[in-house]
């Protein structure tokens, strides 16, 4: 059973850019048919879909975040990366990486999900 784990700091200054990392157990990073998607929640509020990066490093955003969203991948480090500029007090949020996609389903079918990380956007 493969393992995600999301890494990155835990308080962000408002304006300033977030970044978190999600490492994976095994080499499904570089398996043909992955998604590999950043979701989060907020206090009080549902989960909130960030975007993937694909197989073929393909990415896709929320409408609502892609202004300021950017996803990569470190197949060498079995890691993807989120990038959120510009962010403000309504970024904080509890953030997951998760493992969508996998033979015969679609992105957003997640199999795998980390333990997510509290980050909190504060001067």
């Amino acid at each position: 059973q493969v393992q995600l784990q999301e890494s990155g700091p835990g308080l962000v200054n408002p304006s300033q850019t977030l970044s978190l990392t999600c490492t994976v157990s095994d080499d499904s990073i570089t398996a043909d048919y992955y998604y590999w998607n950043w979701i989060r929640q907020s206090p009080g509020k549902g989960l909130e879909w960030i975007g993937y990066i694909s197989y073929s490093d393909d990415t896709h955003y929320s409408p609502s975040l892609k202004s300021r969203a950017s996803i990569g991948r470190d197949t060498s480090k079995k890691q993807f990366t989120l990038q959120l500029t510009s962010v403000a007090p309504e970024d904080t949020a509890f953030y997951y990486c998760a493992r969508g996609g996998g033979v015969g389903c679609g992105p957003y079918e997640y199999d795998s999900w980390g333990q997510g990380t509290q980050v909190n956007v504060s001067s």
